[in-house]
């Protein structure tokens, strides 16, 4: 009966990497996720830029609940709308480091952290122009802009006149790099929302003057050349009671080739020395 479970149970593997390397190869859209953890708690990814969480709109084509459902069918739970248990969320135009939970236990220890404000995300981006202080902290209170009448929940800072109920909010940025994208002055830099408001990240750095490369939206569409919103989510600190996790991807800008030629000119912070300085004194 042993050597019978254990054989069960390599063909259960084989049968699960089987289907996963067919999916690679057949399924396009699956190039867009790269696993960067799985356990019996949780599924970490590395989601790609320009895809939609979930989705019941029949005109979209995928999304990542539905790419996921396709790679991984053993890890849906069919009694939730979505399949998953998304602890958090990531805008369609940003990438990056994304936490699903496996079963309710890690969903709740995981809520738990957000609600106490004891996970930590930092972000990396491309932003236009360069920045001229080291360290930023941008406090500008967060609502939906009123004159958006499409249904693109475009935000807006207490400032505006078409703010709409402005929440509290608060983003430390970092430079790490200086120097040229596609020609242009341009910044890299990192950022730390405190709080967890829609397009915070996206909102303040075109607040600071500083709008991300490629953002459409906060750009009045005018940024169209990029193939992408240069907005990436490179580190999550989730340490919840069920299993602590600490996944961070490597540097997505850092190929130029890659990155429509971003060209570092000067160098203010490497990563290690950014994440001790962006955490200081941070309420």
């Amino acid at each position: 009966m042993g050597l019978f479970n254990v054989i069960l149970r390599c063909i259960y593997r084989l049968e699960r990497i089987w289907s996963f390397v067919i999916s690679k190869l057949c399924n396009p859209s699956s190039q867009k996720i790269e696993v960067l953890h799985l356990s019996d708690n949780f599924l970490v990814i590395n989601k790609g830029h320009d895809i939609v969480i979930n989705s019941n709109d029949p005109h979209v084509a995928e999304s990542l609940h539905s790419i996921l459902s396709k790679l991984y069918p053993t890890l849906v739970n069919p009694k939730l709308r979505h399949y998953f248990h998304f602890v958090h969320r990531l805008d369609f135009v940003t990438s990056g480091v994304l936490c699903l939970a496996l079963n309710k236990k890690a969903a709740s220890a995981a809520a738990q952290c957000f609600e106490k404000r004891l996970t930590k995300k930092y972000y990396m981006a491309l932003v236009r122009g360069h920045v001229s202080e080291e360290v930023i902290d941008i406090k500008a209170a967060i609502g939906e802009c009123s004159s958006e009448k499409n249904g693109n929940h475009k935000m807006c800072v207490e400032d505006d006149t078409e703010c709409l109920a402005p929440r509290t909010a608060f983003t430390r940025l970092i430079v790490l790099e200086r120097g040229i994208f596609a020609a242009y002055p341009a910044s890299k830099v990192m950022l730390r929302p405190v709080t967890g408001r829609r397009h915070q990240l996206r909102v303040h750095c075109h607040y600071l003057g500083h709008t991300i490369v490629g953002d459409y939206t906060y750009s009045s569409g005018k940024d169209v050349n990029p193939d992408r919103t240069f907005l990436h989510a490179l580190r999550l600190i989730l340490p919840n009671a069920v299993e602590p996790l600490d996944i961070m991807t490597s540097d997505p800008f850092q190929n130029i080739n890659k990155t429509n030629s971003w060209v570092p000119v000067e160098r203010i912070n490497n990563l290690q020395a950014a994440f001790t300085k962006i955490e200081h004194n941070i309420p």
